[in-house]
């Protein structure tokens, strides 16, 4: 079996990746308001994050050995009902309502609504719905080739951002929901046995771990291409502190889970859409 898995172009995405239960575990000492959580969403970004879930949608098929064409002419309208926005917002609000402490909020907040703040928003919002994959990363290796001491802030972004060191359990997590969940459903052929895809993507960690770091510097190279060095160190800086560290892993825990459960949801659609595959 072959698995491939997009790979996203800013912070929320490039970094830790907790299940939802992990965020669960953290009882917030005093939990955010609805109103402040909006806020959030909005001040940071975090729902441009969300909303750039749906263009995952068109891995599905690839980790199927498939394409999309191969569902039908339905396959859109179905992806685009799974992955619909305001759900997703609406679990994430429901999620972090729970585990997002109000003081976490107000750090992350304070920050992102800086000039410097918002500057960042602006570029990742932009680089995070842009699926031109294949120039980024051909513009990125270039900047990454040039080297210099920005190299060094970028890597320090992205160690900050999955702090946690789980990035790859994670994409591993959403991988094993879907393909267990397409065979529970008919979507395939043969059945999946469960512990032989555990072993299986156990088998490639190390190898998804490399790739994953020299990726997330490419990209990170791309996105922040426009800004000065002097900024990349203050933004690094303010992920490496620990508040940050720590909303980052309630708005990666958050953006995996749904994203893992849109995909479990989504291959029991495709059952519907086409007959029994091979994998």
């Amino acid at each position: 079996m072959t698995f491939t898995f997009r790979q996203f172009h800013r912070p929320f995405l490039l970094g830790a990746t907790l299940l939802c239960m992990m965020a669960f575990s953290i009882a917030p000492a005093s939990a955010a308001d609805r109103a402040r959580l909006e806020t959030f969403l909005e001040v940071t970004g975090f729902d441009v994050a969300l909303e750039s879930i749906a263009l995952s949608a068109k891995d599905a098929p690839s980790m199927l050995g498939m394409a999309a064409d191969d569902f039908g002419a339905d396959w859109s309208h179905t992806a685009d009902e799974v992955f619909e926005t305001d759900g997703m917002r609406e679990t994430a609000l429901d999620i972090l309502s729970h585990t997002l402490d109000d003081a976490l909020l107000t750090h992350a907040v304070d920050f992102y609504a800086s000039d410097l703040g918002q500057r960042l928003v602006e570029i990742e919002n932009l680089a995070h719905m842009d699926e031109d994959n294949e120039r980024r990363m051909a513009e990125g290796t270039k900047i990454v080739e040039e080297g210099g001491e920005r190299l060094e802030y970028l890597q320090r972004m992205n160690d900050a951002i999955d702090s946690a060191g789980t990035a790859v359990k994670g994409l591993h997590e959403i991988q094993f929901r879907f393909l267990m969940a397409a065979s529970n459903a008919g979507v395939l052929e043969n059945e999946i046995d469960a512990d032989a895809l555990r072993a299986l993507l156990k088998e490639s960690e190390e190898e998804l771990r490399e790739d994953l770091k020299a990726s997330g510097l490419v990209s990170a190279a791309y996105t922040y291409r426009d800004m000065s060095d002097d900024d990349l160190l203050a933004y690094a800086e303010a992920l490496e502190h620990p508040d940050m560290k720590q909303v980052y892993v309630l708005m990666n825990a958050v953006q995996y889970e749904i994203m893992a459960n849109r995909f479990e949801v989504l291959a029991d659609r495709l059952a519907d859409l086409s007959p029994g595959l091979e994998l």
